[in-house]
């Protein structure tokens, strides 16, 4: 039975790679046909072998039986892929945007929802055949992260499999950020140390446990990362929004959180990963499970090594500041990632490093963490307590109280990196900004709304590849599928098009998936008015008093990096009064913010080219794939 169970494992696993290479909508029908037969045989392997039925509740949380993993993976593929489509023909970027009704009290503003990062695309037959290029070297790879065809491009993934850490132990207690290894990048620029996903996990037969959560998953391709005697709750996004509990494969469940109306997407990037050492590895990222993210595209990785305590603490110290661990427990909740936990220890597990939740907080070491944990939890938020637990004002809390909010005397300039353009206004620009100075909202919010109309738009810089760029980068157009912007974004009346700069990596030709705020400090060019800038400068004052950090006046900025893209739906928006505020957020999303105290810590952190030059009004375009002969959709 056992080697039964391998071989059709075997074969779902390579019907999942094999998948990864289908560009035509052929194959499309063809893998629909397989998946259907597949399921089929599920259920002629469950009535011949099921001694009873068991309660709908059961088969909703109960891991199954080991005899039918490989046909219930196989199930398991039709049902995500049909979700999957359906989900993409909703929100396909070239229809008009979905959106949720307005709130009573949302500052008659409407939430657009993003795009979904698809990894896969229809080609069109004009450019079938370089995509079909592209496609098939991805395939030939796909049962290892990184090819091995080119020596240039193979240079620097030695050396990231090296992985050094940054006290030399292979270990990471201070916690660092890198950018992945990539098969694509120019060697003479690809010099600094890099992550593999293979690193990350290594030694990963010493991981007796993983909570792991990307928005995009290649289930097939993640599993053989892992151990297979190794117990991992998959967080993942749901079409429908509904939240479930569901064995997957061996030892794996699958967890989805709840979203309202199913809209917006559970978008977070982590993984919390237990060693039988003890050790806990944290692991934040904007790269999804997918070999494309780990490969083809340019993503960037926080890794951080955290040690269990001796013995657990059994009083936790109060505070009004919310530390990493603390906000850990509180995003795992959210995602319904308890009931997973609970459903694991009750059957085959009951000896997990992590019994509840909340012992993240009692059993392990967080001290040497400076990195703030910054969420935005989907949902509607009310009141100052919720609404600083959450997106933009969760940011700006976070700023408070490590320090880094805008000194006295000076300036922020925010350069905004990501895949994804929002639909911007002059008001959300504004409050997002004023967050991101470490200033609270209150008086914002308390400003008549047409007077926040007026306000011209902050120092933002929006990085986002240019359409030339996209078109000479190495997998050139057909490369650009996880770029997401619209035409009728760009030519909306009063869209910031003087904000847009060009995303270039440092390293090279290739695309970056990467998200990251650079936030730095500059003298003041009275760009804000006298009562936001008091404002600012009290808020300085007062964090300054009870600061944690060693000589805040030290910073030049700071940095975030994580699943938000710069948009209204992944940082929410704010509305209601400064007594009463509500803060609507659409998608679940994970980054940290660190203080940066140098320029070379500025220069060494961001992965695109500085300073990014300004798009040529006229002459450059943001890139925008539905106008590409390398991308078309169903009729």
């Amino acid at each position: 039975m056992a080697d039964d169970m391998d071989d059709e494992l075997a074969k779902a696993i390579q019907a999942s790679l094999e998948e990864t290479s289908s560009v035509a909508d052929t194959e499309e029908a063809r893998f629909e046909a397989e998946l259907q037969a597949a399921i089929e045989e599920s259920k002629k392997a469950l009535e011949a072998q099921a001694p009873a039925a068991p309660s709908k509740q059961a088969a909703e949380t109960a891991p199954g039986p080991v005899p039918f993993a490989a046909t219930s993976f196989l199930s398991q593929r039709a049902q995500d892929e049909r979700a999957r489509l359906e989900r993409l023909k909703r929100r396909r970027p070239d229809l008009e945007p979905t959106t949720r009704p307005a709130q009573e009290d949302s500052d008659d503003e409407i939430v657009e929802i993003e795009p979904p990062s698809a990894k896969r695309q229809h080609i069109s037959s004009s450019s079938r055949g370089v995509a079909r290029r592209a496609n098939a070297y991805a395939s030939a790879s796909s049962s290892n992260p990184i090819p091995g065809p080119s020596t240039a491009s193979n240079s620097g993934l030695r050396r990231a499999n090296a992985s050094p850490s940054n006290d030399g132990s292979g270990f990471f207690w201070d916690g660092e950020l890198r950018q992945t290894a990539n098969a694509h990048v120019e060697p003479r620029k690809d010099t600094r140390p890099l992550f593999r996903l293979t690193n990350i996990l290594a030694p990963n037969a010493e991981i007796e446990f993983a909570i792991v959560s990307a928005f995009c998953w290649n289930y097939a391709w993640v599993y053989q990362m892992f151990s297979r005697n190794t117990p991992v709750i998959a967080v993942d996004h749901s079409a429908t929004g509904d939240v479930s509990i569901k064995a997957i494969l061996p030892n794996w469940v699958r967890t989805t959180p709840f979203l309202r109306n199913g809209f917006g997407c559970m978008h977070m990037k982590f993984m919390l990963l237990f060693y039988k050492t003890g050790r806990l590895r944290v692991v934040v990222s904007t790269a999804n499970l997918v070999d494309y993210d780990w490969r083809d595209i340019e993503n960037s990785v926080w890794v951080q090594d955290v040690p269990k305590r001796a013995e657990p603490i059994t009083t936790l110290a109060k505070s009004d500041k919310e530390d990493f661990p603390s906000t850990m427990v509180r995003v795992l909740h959210a995602l319904n990632v308890a009931p997973a936990l609970v459903n694991m220890l009750r059957n085959d597990h009951p000896n997990l490093p992590l019994q509840r939740l909340e012992d993240l907080r009692t059993h392990w070491d967080f001290s040497r963490v400076k990195a703030a944990l910054v969420p935005s939890i989907a949902g509607k938020h009310e009141g100052w307590p919720k609404v600083i637990l959450t997106g933009h004002t969760r940011l700006m809390k976070s700023l408070i109280d490590m320090g880094a909010a805008t000194p006295q005397g000076k300036e922020l300039v925010l350069e905004c990196q990501g895949s994804s353009i929002g639909s911007y206004s002059s008001t959300w620009m504004n409050e997002f900004y004023r967050s991101a100075r470490g200033e609270s909202t209150q008086s914002w919010l308390d400003m008549p709304k047409g007077r926040r109309a007026k306000v011209p738009y902050p120092p933002v810089k929006i990085l986002f590849p240019t359409t030339q760029y996209v078109r000479e980068s190495v997998l050139g157009e057909a490369g650009g599928g996880t770029m997401f912007c619209r035409r009728k974004q760009w030519e909306a009346t009063n869209f910031p098009r003087d904000l847009f700069h060009q995303s270039r990596s440092k390293r090279g030709r290739v695309l970056m998936h990467s998200k990251m705020i650079l936030a730095t400090f500059r003298d003041k060019r009275g760009t804000l008015d006298n009562q936001s800038r008091a404002s600012t400068a009290s808020q300085s004052q007062s964090s300054q008093e009870d600061d944690e950090y060693e000589d805040k006046d030290s910073l030049v900025g700071w940095l975030y990096m994580g699943s938000h893209n710069f948009t209204p739906s992944a940082w929410g928006t704010l509305s209601g009064s400064g007594f009463t505020p509500t803060l609507n957020v659409t998608n679940y999303e994970l980054g940290i913010v660190i203080p940066l105290r140098t320029q070379a810590e500025v220069d060494k952190l961001t992965c695109w080219e500085r300073l990014p030059p300004k798009y040529v009004l006229g002459r450059d375009e943001p890139w925008m794939q539905t106008e590409s002969a390398a991308f078309v959709e169903d009729a």
